[in-house]
């Protein structure tokens, strides 16, 4: 029995695995100081400087510098004081996701505007091999800030030398569960993922193609650029195979497709069906929100809500069914390419909800200003659902 894996599966909607690991260690390092300072200087992020006082606090809000769109949350912050001199570590973790591009920049440019800091260490570690290629002192600024990747393996390995703890027993059962303990080895998981790869590909692009494709185009006005190119770029991105077009730049969108390709664990199916979503600075947002709740009140069974506040956050609906309910079908192809057609039907049924034009932006317009398809497109929210 795993402790930590049933708290978390107590949670009713989408399992916030990232949130939920970043509590649990960064209180673990507040009680175990000495392990919190033996794994930094283990990785040479700090010297064997004394420290008489070790703060650790997490999801931190900074406000927006001016060269910024938005505010930001720290996952964990870390001060280390001598008495003398203080040093300032920002810990941005990711499990399942990506960085959201220009994410680790804004950071780094937070570090930087600290008053009376001696160093500025930016860490950025991942379950999932991502390299940042970025240079350290990070991003040419002054003061400068120090730049180091990490994996949670890494981590995973250096806890194991503490298994007489009981609460270090639980993070390691709840790291092993959710694929952060794997080496730089392949797994027979692994060699599967890779023989069956492109197999797998052309499958999702078939459902998505033809057919459902021009009923998506046909209603909804437009397709940024068909399947594969964009939907790849979408998969790399954000963990989902998808077709999608804007009806306002990146501020109201729809995208039909697959969802979740990198779930916490290997227990979890990827999700396939159509969403819309809505960004947070968006100006229309709040009238957008109001008819998205109304579609919820008057179809609860139908479409899922994520996070339908005013809150500095995307939020969508969502009509979906989990890919485990297409495994017993005799043709699964055609089952999922008729469930893509009745996904669009059903967001074709609510279009009158909403006080808004929902033509889309087409294929022509798409290629002409722009070559590639942009990763800064603000749907995090939708990795995570």
């Amino acid at each position: 029995m795993s402790l930590f894996t049933n708290l978390l599966n107590l949670h009713s909607g989408s399992k916030p695995l990232e949130d939920f690991f970043t509590e649990i260690v960064a209180y673990f390092f507040s009680l175990n100081n000495d392990i919190l300072l033996g794994w930094l200087k283990h990785h040479s992020i700090i010297s064997d400087d004394n420290y008489s006082s070790i703060k650790i606090s997490t999801q931190q809000e900074h406000q927006a510098l001016a060269n910024h769109t938005e505010d930001s949350r720290l996952d964990i912050v870390v001060e280390l004081s001598t008495g003398l001199n203080t040093d300032v570590l920002f810990i941005e973790s990711k499990i399942c996701s990506t960085e959201i591009p220009g994410q680790l920049k804004k950071y780094a440019d937070l570090l930087s505007n600290l008053p009376n800091i001696r160093h500025r260490i930016l860490i950025y570690i991942t379950r999932n091999y991502d390299p940042k290629g970025i240079k350290t002192p990070a991003f040419d600024l002054e003061p400068k800030v120090i730049f180091y990747q990490l994996r949670w393996h890494h981590f995973y390995a250096s806890l194991q030398h503490h298994t007489s703890d009981i609460l270090a027993q639980e993070i390691l059962i709840l790291m092993r569960r959710n694929g952060m303990s794997h080496t730089n080895n392949f797994s027979s998981v692994d060699l599967l993922t890779m023989i069956n790869f492109n197999k797998t590909l052309k499958f999702m692009e078939s459902t998505l193609n033809e057919e459902v494709q021009a009923k998506f185009i046909a209603t909804f006005g437009g397709v940024i650029r068909p399947v594969p190119s964009t939907s790849m770029t979408q998969w790399r991105w954000y963990s989902r195979y998808i077709i999608y077009t804007r009806f306002s730049g990146d501020n109201f969108w729809c995208g039909l497709g697959y969802f979740n390709l990198n779930p916490d664990n290997l227990t979890e199916y990827p999700y396939l069906g159509i969403f819309l979503e809505v960004s947070s600075s968006f100006g229309e947002r709040p009238k957008i929100i109001e008819s998205m709740k109304k579609v919820i009140n008057d179809k609860p069974n139908i479409w899922t809500p994520a996070n339908l506040t005013i809150l500095p956050d995307c939020s969508a609906i969502f009509y979906q069914k989990s890919l485990q309910e297409f495994l017993s079908e005799k043709d699964q192809l055609s089952a999922i390419k008729d469930f893509f057609l009745e996904s669009i039907n059903e967001l074709k049924n609510i279009k009158p909800y909403f006080d808004f034009p929902w033509k889309g932006v087409s294929t022509e317009e798409v290629t002409e200003i722009e070559k590639e398809e942009d990763p800064n497109t603000p749907l995090s929210l939708i990795a995570e659902v």
